[in-house]
């Protein structure tokens, strides 16, 4: 965060639907406009009091408290090479199709300054990189969202990059992703076609609207049923924000530990215990004991599959990215137990 004289002072009454939550929680929902990183950045910059003063992101606030936030002045951004690893799944002259890590965003932004998948591209390719997206989002074609892994192409000259737009535009892309489900979608398989836009009461969330908003539909099917979580295949035939996570939360199973649409923001080993023991069993406590280490801290979601034509020789290219260790961690141990109930 930058050491600037604040540019703007928002001054901030805690109402009785914010009471009682964490600070950084009731911050992001009255900076609607500001991501997590960029509000935890504030905390930690010292930018944020309580009732005149400095207060931890996890203090619990109280109907009344005064919240001030100084938002210091925007500087210019710039995307920079940094070395980062890449996972290349596939390359040629013309694109690279990479399996994004999750924990990673797209390219630079006022929260995200660096550690972009732009400053990675960069470092890797520098100037081979395409200019259709402008100095701050060179190469990249399509994004996924900050903690979503899986397959992702960028295009390394402009003419590949506006034929893969096409593409995109035209749903001759094929996208299939693969979401750890807290609950069973209901029903197991079908599609969710609707209008998907901004909240009107929370502007950082999405959601199915009556009016407005951009059509979305999605075809899904459950592939694996453990009772409490389930592995879901999605299959999108728009590119809507959020589509995925929004679809599966607008059928009763929002994508596990997905902390804008879901149930909980982690898992732990003692849930994780007590869902292998709903599916042996039927057993529905909680087991007793520490909770334990985190088995997974970001939406199980991945994408698994893409195919597309390629941009100048129009042969069809499949890839697909292994499901990540995070994921596996939480899918092993319900595995091993269906395999011993066969």
């Amino acid at each position: 965060m930058e050491e600037s004289r604040p540019a703007e002072r928002r001054e901030f009454a805690i109402g009785p639907d914010l009471a009682g939550e964490r600070l950084d929680q009731a911050l992001a929902r009255l900076l609607p406009e500001r991501s997590r990183a960029y509000v935890k950045k504030l905390l930690d910059a010292g930018r944020v009091t309580l009732c005149g003063k400095p207060a931890k992101p996890a203090l619990k606030v109280r109907e009344g408290d005064a919240v001030v936030v100084d938002i210091p002045e925007a500087t210019p951004l710039q995307a920079t090479p940094e070395d980062i690893p890449l996972d290349v799944l596939y390359e040629d002259n013309d694109i690279i199709v990479l399996n994004k890590r999750p924990g990673i965003v797209a390219h630079p932004s006022q929260g995200h300054r660096d550690g972009t998948l732009v400053n990675a591209l960069l470092h890797h390719y520098g100037d081979s990189l395409s200019e259709i997206g402008g100095v701050l989002r060179p190469g990249i074609v399509h994004r996924l969202d900050r903690d979503t892994s899986g397959c992702l192409v960028a295009a390394k000259n402009d003419a590949a990059h506006a034929a893969l737009m096409q593409q995109f535009m035209e749903r001759d892309v094929e996208k299939i992703y693969l979401a750890i489900t807290d609950g069973i979608p209901r029903p197991v398989e079908g599609k969710v076609e609707g209008n998907i836009g901004r909240r009107a009461n929370d502007r950082k969330r999405h959601g199915m609207l009556p009016r407005g908003g951009r059509h979305s539909l999605t075809f899904y099917r459950t592939l694996e049923n453990y009772g409490l979580v389930a592995l879901v295949e999605c299959r999108l035939l728009t590119g809507r924000t959020h589509q995925a996570r929004v679809h599966l939360a607008h059928q009763g199973a929002p994508v596990l530990c997905d902390k804008d649409y879901g149930r909980r923001e982690v898992f732990t080993e003692r849930e994780l215990r007590r869902a292998v023991e709903v599916f042996r069993s039927g057993a529905s406590a909680l087991p007793s004991g520490p909770a334990g280490a985190v088995v997974l801290d970001r939406q199980a979601l991945h994408a698994w599959k893409l195919s597309f034509a390629h941009p100048k020789g129009g042969q069809l290219l499949s890839f697909e990215a292994p499901i990540p260790p995070d994921m596996l961690a939480v899918l092993a141990p319900l595995r091993e137990a269906w395999g011993a109930m066969k």
